[in-house]
């Protein structure tokens, strides 16, 4: 791990973020996820073959920018949004929060994570992965630049939609 700053960043403080967002996905609170974001962040899940990948030349399962991401909020909040109508009830689990580097005000950020989705009249669905981030420090906290998703899934058509943010 190389810190190259004079403000370093503990493992709490950036785990207290991560959990704060996983629990403001949880709540359906999205226009307050939305507000951790920067205004050039970007949401991506790269497929299982490419992790690596960019979105540019891979088919990614989603590859958002910043207005991509206001525009999803929009369509999964909306009443006649059939894919979250009643809305799934989720669960995250967030462990092995890792610091991988900071550079200045940019810290690259790795975790483990699980998240179960209930759905009425489904069985539960198990999200498996890790997330990547690239945080940057904003006043006391953070906010996010990028998120990545890796689906630990051999086939990720078992898992139905992924119409809920992960």
């Amino acid at each position: 791990m190389t810190l190259h700053t004079t403000q370093a960043v503990t493992r709490s403080e950036v785990e207290d973020f991560l959990f704060h967002e996983a629990a403001l996905l949880d709540e359906w609170k999205l226009d307050e996820w939305q507000a951790l974001l920067t205004d050039d962040a970007t949401y991506m899940i790269p497929p299982n073959d490419d992790l690596e990948g960019d979105h540019r030349k891979s088919l990614f399962i989603i590859a958002d920018d910043r207005e991509r991401i206001r525009q999803r909020i929009i369509r999964v909040l909306d009443p006649n949004c059939h894919a979250e109508h009643p809305k799934s009830r989720t669960q995250r689990l967030i462990g092995n929060v890792r610091l991988l580097s900071q550079d200045d005000d940019v810290i690259t950020v790795a975790a483990n994570f699980i998240c179960y989705r209930y759905r009425r009249y489904e069985r539960v669905g198990e999200y498996v992965g890790n997330y990547r981030y690239l945080l940057k420090r904003h006043d006391a906290s953070f906010r996010i630049r990028e998120k990545r998703v890796f689906i630990q899934a051999h086939e990720l058509g078992q898992l139905g939609s992924v119409s809920i943010i992960l």
